[in-house]
C-alpha cells in the first residue's frame, strides 16, 4: 500500500502566518506540522509515500524531508497547480500508487491513534475504501456522517442539522479504483473537486468501512484556535509519555539495584 500526505491549499484561514510558510510547515509544539502526518504513516507501516503541494512550497519541504532516508521511509514529490480541492490533488497520485491500494492523510490532521490494525484490514480486502470518523462537539464544521444500525448511509459535508457527532477526519483509504471516481466528478460550487462526493460514491456503492478513531485527533488548520488547542494537546500527550516512561525507568532501575551482587 502507498501513502500520500496532502499538503496544499493556501491556509488562508490561518492567515497572516501562511504568508510567509505553507501552513504544513507551522509548529505544533515541538515538531513541524508534517511530521506528524508522516510518523503516522510511518508507525502503520508505510514506507512509499507521496507528498502533494502548492507552488512555491515544494521545495521547502524537500529541504525539511530530503528523501525521507532520515525518518526510515521513501519520499517523492508532486505540484498542485491550483487549489482544486482533495479529490483533484488525489487525482495527481494515479501514477505514483502503480495499482496498489492507497492511504491518504490530510498533512494538517493530528492523531493519537497507531492505525495499524485498520490498514492491515483494509489492505486484506479486494475493493472498496475505509474512513476515519471522530465524535466532535461541533459537527457543523466539518463533514458528517449519517449511520444507521451500524451502516454508514451518506456523508454531508457541513450540515445545519447534523445527523450526528461523528465528523469525518482527514484519513482516507481507496482501491485503485478511487481515480475512476475523481475522473467522473464535476467542481463543487466553490470550484473543487470533492472528496465527500469521492466517498458517497463508494457509500453507494455498498463498499465503504470505517472506523472511529478513540484516541485523539486534531484539526490544525481550522482556525487559530484548533491549532493552538491541538498544539496544547500534543505538549500534554507527549508530558504524558515521558512521565509513563520515566516511571518505568525508574522501576527497573530500582529493581536492578536490588539485585544480589554475585
Amino acid at each position: 500500500m502507498k501513502g500520500v500526505i496532502l499538503a496544499g491549499g493556501t491556509g488562508s484561514r490561518l492567515s497572516p502566518l501562511t504568508k510567509v510558510t505553507n501552513k504544513h510547515l507551522l509548529p505544533v509544539y515541538n515538531k513541524p506540522m508534517i511530521y506528524y502526518p508522516l510518523l503516522t504513516l510511518k508507525q502503520a507501516g508505510i514506507r512509499d509515500i507521496m507528498i502533494v503541494s502548492g507552488k512555491g512550497h515544494v521545495g521547502s519541504f524537500l529541504e525539511l524531508l530530503g528523501s525521507g532516508k532520515e525518518f526510515g521511509v521513501n519520499l517523492k514529490y508532486d505540484i498542485q497547480e491550483r487549489a482544486g480541492g482533495i479529490a483533484d490533488a488525489l487525482s495527481l497520485v494515479e501514477d505514483f500508487v502503480a495499482g496498489e491500494d492507497v492511504v491518504v492523510i490530510l498533512g494538517d490532521n493530528i492523531f493519537q491513534d497507531d492505525i495499524s490494525e485498520y490498514i492491515a484490514n483494509f489492505a486484506g480486502k479486494k475493493n472498496g475504501a475505509c474512513i476515519a470518523l471522530k465524535e466532535v462537539e461541533n459537527p457543523r464544521s466539518y463533514g458528517v456522517a449519517a449511520i444507521e444500525d451500524g451502516k454508514l448511509i451518506e456523508i454531508i459535508e457541513k450540515p445545519s442539522a447534523p445527523k450526528s457527532n461523528l465528523a469525518v477526519t482527514g484519513l482516507y483509504m481507496y482501491d485503485n479504483h478511487v481515480f475512476d471516481v475523481v475522473k467522473t466528478l464535476k467542481p463543487s460550487q466553490r470550484g473543487e473537486l470533492e472528496i465527500t462526493d469521492v466517498n458517497n460514491h463508494y457509500i453507494k456503492q455498498g463498499t465503504m468501512d470505517h472506523f472511529i478513531v478513540s484516541g485523539f485527533w486534531g484539526d490544525c488548520g481550522e482556525s487559530f484556535d484548533s491549532l493552538l488547542y491541538t498544539a496544547e494537546m500534543v505538549k500534554t500527550l507527549s508530558i504524558g509519555q515521558q512521565r509513563t516512561q520515566s516511571k518505568l525507568t525508574k522501576k527497573c532501575d530500582t529493581k536492578t539495584s536490588s539485585l544480589p551482587v554475585r
